[in-house]
């Protein structure tokens, strides 16, 4: 594909017509971007091994073209349409037979995030500007800290979307006709070991960006703990005014020391700890902002105390991070740390994050579903030690052994569940071998959470906690983390009732 074609595409009103265009997958991801390229005349071929019912029926419709079938090769109406450009929706990994087949072509691969940015001058500012974009990534702790960011932007009285990873397409957010005058966009590892194939001088450059924190997962995705991370970096690259990284993990600061940045931007660290002159913090139990102060070196923004947190149950460690986070993020785009209080005040967690499902007999159950992978699991078990500890799913390619010989030692017990049940068990016999282990091993989905609960409540007593996080995916046995979330709900509730647990009872969990 020539640069000279693909160089002028970097605007909604460009000339995209005629421009042939594979897209690869049709789920949400894939049909925002099928509709788009559509919408801008470009010649649209969309492949995927399986179409649900209603996309199937809208790709003709909205002018584009749908095969189905394998994908374990290139086929050859990809091969015929000899595509100019390739876009993946991010499930498709850098080994995976069409991506091959893509980049030892002629075709430009994108992502769909790089054609958002590409595009994202269709609605403008009154200035006649695109909106800003900021950046979220991190193993843990995406989608609670994307919220927060866009809660915080919107209590400021910016028009603030949160998009992305966290749901809705980064495109219907720029094609939506209300316009914005901040996107916060949550990205996966996926998505942005795309953006780093990037080429030209048009490449994503946020307003601001942070990668909350760095754990080995998606290894198999990726093929290695450094490829993750270097998938990770590219969260930093071309931004322009705030680069928000976690002084507690080094990693992320090693990423910010490596970016390519717009000159004049800042480094804005974030811990527990007292903050220094560029730095968000925690002093004598106030949340204070000394990075944008004008009088920083002496003087610091309260934004909040940690009772306030403990009022909203937001007050756990890697919970307080959160918040930080966000608020530099928000900082930087001058929301009043008024705003920012007012937000958190307002702030309510999504369901499957350290939530109470039910009390009684002495016993406090804990969906916290959504704690994917080990460094996510690790906050909930330090949260609760001596918990019986509901692990195991897909592992994705990680290693759950240090997560049971730092954390899991400590279990009252461990129910096992999953496909992969045979490693965490070794995992336990190794370094964790005085916790009683017990394992789920029927294959009946609907089954899984009755018999986990049932063993579960035989082993709790007054005082316990049975908390549900797994440190795994959950598609070996369920639709998703959340499909796994209400299963066990639906079980506790069947079991044991749910006693005085209250809507409010809500803490929180860096899940992936």
């Amino acid at each position: 594909m020539s640069i000279s074609r693909l160089g002028p595409l970097t605007s909604w009103h460009a000339d995209w017509k005629g421009l042939r265009v594979a897209v690869l997958g049709l789920s949400v991801t894939g049909f925002s971007v099928a509709d788009t390229l559509a919408e801008l005349g470009a010649d649209v071929l969309v492949l995927t091994e399986h179409a649900a019912e209603e996309y199937a029926t809208l790709i003709p419709v909205i002018g584009a073209r749908l095969w189905t079938g394998p994908l374990d090769a290139a086929p050859q109406e990809l091969i015929d349409f000899n595509p100019e450009v390739v876009v993946a929706s991010p499930g498709f990994s850098p080994t995976h037979p069409l991506i091959e087949w893509t980049q030892s072509s002629d075709a430009a691969l994108w992502g769909d995030v790089e054609l958002a940015w590409r595009v994202r001058d269709k609605v403008v500012r009154p200035d006649g500007t695109p909106a800003d974009w900021v950046l979220i990534t991190g193993t843990n702790g995406k989608t609670t800290t994307t919220r927060l960011t866009a809660s915080m932007l919107m209590a400021g009285g910016l028009r603030a979307a949160p998009v992305g990873n966290i749901g809705t397409p980064v495109l219907d957010a720029v094609r939506d006709p209300s316009g914005f005058d901040v996107l916060v966009v949550e990205l996966s590892s996926h998505q942005l070991w795309y953006l780093g194939l990037q080429q030209g001088s048009e490449r994503l450059s946020p307003y601001a960006a942070v990668c909350l924190n760095l754990a080995d997962d998606h290894l198999q995705w990726h093929g290695s703990a450094e490829a993750y991370r270097q998938a990770k970096a590219h969260v930093y690259d071309h931004t322009r005014v705030a680069c928000v990284y976690n002084k507690a993990d080094l990693a992320t600061r090693a990423m910010v020391e490596d970016a390519d940045v717009i000159e004049g931007a800042r480094a804005i660290g974030f811990d527990l700890g007292v903050p220094g002159p560029s730095d968000v913090g925690i002093v004598d139990g106030i949340l204070v902002d000394r990075a944008f102060h004008e009088a920083r070196r002496t003087s610091a923004f309260e934004l909040m105390t940690v009772p306030d947190l403990e009022v909203k149950g937001l007050a756990a460690p890697h919970m307080a991070a959160n918040i930080l986070a966000a608020a530099a993020l928000a900082r930087s785009l001058d929301v009043p740390p008024a705003a920012i209080h007012d937000a958190v005040k307002a702030f309510t967690l999504d369901p499957h994050r350290i939530q109470v499902v039910a009390r009684n007999g002495g016993v406090t159950w804990i969906d916290d579903s959504k704690a994917t992978n080990p460094h996510a699991a690790a906050s909930s078990l330090a949260a609760y030690p001596g918990a019986v500890w509901v692990v195991g799913g897909l592992l994705k390619g990680v290693d759950i052994s240090e997560l049971v010989a730092t954390s899991g030692v400590r279990a009252k017990a461990a129910i096992v569940i999953g496909v992969e049940r045979e490693a965490v068990v070794a995992a336990f016999e190794r370094h964790a071998p005085t916790v009683p282990v017990f394992e789920v091993d029927t294959t009946e989905t609907e089954q899984v959470m009755v018999q986990v609960v049932e063993l579960a409540a035989g082993i709790a007593r007054d005082g316990d906690v049975v908390l549900l996080a797994p440190a795994a995916a959950s598609f070996d046995q369920f639709a998703s983390y959340s499909d796994r979330g209400r299963k066990f709900h639906a079980a506790v509730t069947d079991r044991v009732g749910t006693g005085d647990a209250g809507d409010d009872d809500f803490a929180a969990s860096d899940g992936h």
